[in-house]
């Protein structure tokens, strides 16, 4: 006690000290001078007056000359990403001509703007070595856009709750495994109402195995600071450790969160079903579409031959990812058969290569020239038609379009001056055996007309069906809980006891941990009123969410609506950012070191992020 009284002592007289101090000090004349000089100082600036009115002017100026010059900068920089352009070349001097396109409108710029003009001269004059056109600036401004573009989509994006995820892996030119991450959400912070699919970057992923993409994701969602609770849907390309429903990061998202609804990509489905089709039984069909195009793309002379045959359509490569270019592909053959049979026999003729010209004569006799090949590109178009828009039934198109498509190619082949029978396959005689059926044998009897129908075309139909069934499943499922919403005619169809069914199966749809996001019967009640209350019957999802909006009174409608808006259709938005990063990518790789290659991710990242800027 004694020596805490003495601490407490010292330290009282310590303070007195230190105020005594302080006082004797700013009642000093060194102190009063000082102070009365800076509040002239001050008063001199505000007024304009004294020796330092001609420094604070320069001063002044020369921070609205920077500001200007930064503005341009950023602009410049915005411009460039906007539109996927290299930055740098070769080098970082003005005035060099492999030095990028960065410094090259800086240089444009300087022959019309005051402001950059002014700052080119001292740099060349070296009266400046600070300039901002260096890399590392470059780096940083788009850093710093990025950085505030993405912290404001990221508000939108808590601000709308709940959002959907798109997922698409693929090795970039790099060989880097990146992970490209799209985020659907509503965005409701203006009065208007709209869809939007942001890009937020690519991910680097070491492990590709399903724990180790989910680790990822779940990390990358987690420093973005959203909530995997608010995740309502996710998408994926056909990686099957992204998509599968067993152990994949499908099935470990909906471990933790039942409500984030797995949407099979629509593109993606078709195209797949026509890929099943393809192998079942037409392995060589789109390998001779594909040659007869390449037989006429090898040179112009040869492309000339076939435009001067051709009225209409032109020939299209067969594309492996794009289902809509199957069907382009087949159908200027389809509509152009004669035409363009006499196309390769007129290069058979010409080409002066024995080899090319060997190959073209083969497929204006063997493929073109026989009646099954004709029949096989009316089955295939008739086949892809319906897939590509939806439109035909294929269990009825199993029965009878054999003989529509049989009649259609008997035209086709009369026109061409072919024959309009099938092959005859030689039937190899053999003692039938105890175990074998008396089907098998009539099989092997069977007319060449019966036999290509069941062993082409059957197949064909066949895998289109269970194809469409297996991948559309998820679709089924999704329109189960959410098909009364789809448009207000649907809605208003539905009597009392549908509307009240409907409601509690979305509830329970959207329930975890005993919480849903909507209350059925409030949901019930609000839509009932709906029905009268909406003026229009032809309003879609989109505009009925806006009718909700401006009047805030329906919370269980708005929310439904809500998320069934931010479930996707498809994931082409984040195939999109890859097509850009490998064009980048290839066309500048043999011009650029790898040092500016490696920048490219990150301007072509923000290709999708400038969209989204505002207009100054």
């Amino acid at each position: 006690m004694g020596i805490g009284k003495v601490s407490w002592q010292m330290m009282g007289l310590m303070i007195a000290h230190i105020f005594m101090e302080d006082l004797e000090h700013e009642t000093s004349s060194d102190h009063v001078l000082n102070m009365t000089t800076w509040y002239d100082l001050c008063n001199n600036l505000e007024k304009g007056r004294g020796i330092d009115k001609a420094a604070q002017r320069q001063l002044e100026k020369e921070k609205e000359h920077w500001r200007k010059v930064l503005f341009r900068i950023v602009a410049i920089v915005k411009f460039l990403t906007k539109h996927s352009i290299a930055f740098r070349g070769h080098n970082s001097k003005l005035y060099d001509d492999s030095n990028g396109n960065f410094l090259s409108l800086i240089e444009m710029l300087a022959e019309f703007d005051p402001v950059i003009q002014e700052h080119v001269r001292r740099i060349t004059n070296e009266e400046t070595h600070v300039h901002y056109l260096g890399p590392r600036i470059q780096n940083e401004l788009i850093h710093l856009l990025a950085s505030a573009i993405k912290s404001e989509t990221i508000k939108k994006i808590k601000s709308a709750k709940y959002c959907s995820i798109i997922l698409v892996c693929t090795p970039d030119a790099s060989h880097q495994e990146q992970i490209s991450l799209i985020i659907r959400y509503m965005d409701l912070s203006s009065n208007d109402v709209k869809i939007e699919e942001s890009f937020m970057g690519f991910l680097d992923v070491n492990d590709t195995t399903e724990q180790g993409l989910f680790d990822v994701l779940v990390s990358e969602v987690k420093s973005l600071g959203l909530d995997i609770d608010d995740v309502r849907g996710q998408g994926y390309d056909n990686g099957s450790n992204m998509k599968g429903k067993n152990q994949e990061i499908q099935k470990k998202l909906l471990d933790i969160n039942p409500r984030a609804f797995y949407s099979a990509c629509g593109c993606h489905s078709l195209n797949l079903t026509l890929c099943d089709m393809a192998k079942a039984c037409a392995k060589d069909f789109f390998g001779i579409i594909q040659h007869i195009y390449t037989t006429f793309a090898k040179s112009t002379k040869k492309w000339q031959i076939l435009k001067d045959n051709i009225s209409g359509l032109t020939l299209k490569s067969v594309s492996a990812t794009r289902c809509d270019s199957r069907i382009e592909s087949v159908k200027a053959i389809r509509f152009q058969c004669a035409d363009i049979r006499e196309a390769l026999l007129q290069v058979s003729n010409i080409d002066n290569d024995p080899g090319s010209s060997s190959e073209a004569k083969g497929l204006a006799n063997n493929e073109l020239g026989e009646f099954e090949f004709i029949v096989a590109i009316v089955i295939w178009y008739e086949v892809l038609y319906a897939v590509n828009f939806c439109e035909q039934t294929f269990a009825k198109y199993r029965e009878i379009g054999f003989f529509e498509a049989l009649e259609t190619a008997k035209g086709i082949a009369l026109e061409m001056v072919i024959g309009t029978t099938f092959r005859k396959k030689r039937v190899i005689k053999r003692k039938e055996q105890f175990d074998e059926s008396s089907d098998d044998t009539n099989l092997a009897r069977q007319s060449a007309k019966e036999s290509f129908r069941i062993s082409y075309f059957i197949p064909i139909v066949d895998q289109a069906i269970a194809s469409l069934t297996r991948r559309f499943e998820q679709y089924q499922s999704y329109q189960k809980k959410f098909g009364f919403l789809f448009t207000f005619e649907a809605l208003k169809s539905l009597d009392t006891k549908s509307l009240k069914s409907s409601c509690q199966n979305l509830e329970d749809a959207l329930t975890k941990d005993g919480k849903s996001d909507i209350d059925a019967s409030e949901l019930y009640v609000e839509l009932m009123f709906l029905q009268d209350f909406i003026p229009k019957d032809n309003m879609g999802p989109v505009e009925v969410l806006k009718f909700l909006k401006r009047h805030d009174c329906f919370p269980n409608a708005s929310i439904a609506y809500r998320v069934l808006l931010t479930i996707h259709v498809t994931v082409a938005s984040a195939e999109r950012s890859f097509s850009k990063l490998k064009l980048l990518k290839s066309y500048l790789h043999s011009t650029m070191t790898q040092e500016r290659l490696n920048d490219l991710a990150m301007i072509a990242s923000l290709k999708i992020i400038f969209q989204k800027m505002p207009k100054e």
